[in-house]
């Protein structure tokens, strides 16, 4: 009876240490995802879900950002915006079509880099670091320096040379200064992707690129036919990078033309300072944003879950 007792205490007494070092062992990993995970965390929390559900709330609402008075009046904000406000609209249709341009050109360049630079050049490091550069200038700096350029380097150029092209009025014309803020915000971007397209480049078995030589593949063929379909989850997300960066586009635009001239190329970005801020409509402002945000989120959406799509076809 006494060594059955033991047995059985023995036992309880192993259940318990390994129940508590199991314990021990899911506080330690707890604790050090807490001590990565949690001040990130609470960052995110404090700068973004917060003041997201604080512009929802100011959406209901009639507030002009300064005083303590906060109104709620429901959906009027929202009514207002969809049935009498037609530069809201104007600057959704300049940001859309910006958008469109910019994604397109930017990919372009930045696969065609991404494919120069994939070869074996001896300057090809030197070359990544150049292409790549534009990228660490600020928005704001960047649209300085090319607001020079523009006004003062194109004119300089055109009166040596009486080439048409550095004569127009590059940021005074509604047509000229769109393809202005295109031509910049695609010099910015277009490093970032070919880092995203070399790297999927790289990932592609380049036996498959040397038996396509073999067979007689032209160049067109081993781009369209190999390599394209081999790298296409690069392109959803280089696709989902420059459609989001595209819509949200406000330091460039605002550097470079600060929406003019006469607001022609107002981004939906602006549009939202200006109403916030300078008019002091700040329920109206976080209307828009609410409802640009909801846009941007479909938008986005509904685009990676076309590449997607592609993906697992090709």
């Amino acid at each position: 009876m006494e060594s059955t007792v033991k047995k059985n205490s023995n036992t309880e007494n192993n259940t318990t240490i390994k129940t508590t070092k199991k314990t021990s062992k899911k506080m330690k990993k707890f604790l050090s995802y807490a001590a990565f995970v949690g001040p990130a965390l609470l960052f995110f929390i404090v700068i973004q879900i917060i003041p997201f559900f604080m512009g929802v709330y100011y959406s209901f609402t009639s507030w002009n950002g300064v005083s303590s008075a906060v109104e709620w009046i429901g959906f009027d904000n929202y009514k207002q915006i969809f049935t009498n406000d037609p530069k809201y609209y104007d600057s959704f249709e300049f940001t859309t079509k910006f958008m469109f341009a910019a994604v397109v050109i930017s990919n372009i360049i930045g696969f065609t880099f991404a494919l120069i630079l994939n070869a074996a050049l001896k300057t090809k490091n030197v070359l990544r670091t150049v292409f790549f550069l534009p990228n660490v200038i600020g928005g704001l700096l960047l649209g300085f320096i090319w607001q020079f350029i523009f006004v003062r380097g194109f004119s300089a150029v055109g009166d040596l040379t009486n080439i048409d092209f550095f004569q127009l009025p590059w940021l005074g014309d509604a047509s000229t200064a769109f393809w202005g803020i295109v031509i910049v915000f695609a010099w910015q971007i277009s490093g970032y992707m070919m880092v995203i397209y070399i790297a999927a480049l790289q990932g592609i078995d380049t036996s498959l690129i040397e038996a396509a030589k073999i067979d007689g593949a032209s160049l067109y063929q081993m781009i369209t036919k190999i390599i394209i379909p081999l790298i296409l989850p690069a392109f959803t997300i280089c696709f989902f990078l420059t459609i989001s960066m595209a819509f949200k586009i406000f330091d460039l635009n605002l550097s470079l033309t600060g929406g003019g001239p006469f607001n022609s190329t107002q981004s939906v970005a602006i549009n939202i300072y200006q109403e916030a801020f300078t008019y002091n409509n700040y329920g109206v402002g976080s209307t828009k944003a609410i409802i640009f945000f909801i846009i941007v989120a479909v938008f986005t959406t509904v685009q990676v879950m076309v590449t997607k799509r592609k993906e697992v076809e090709a």
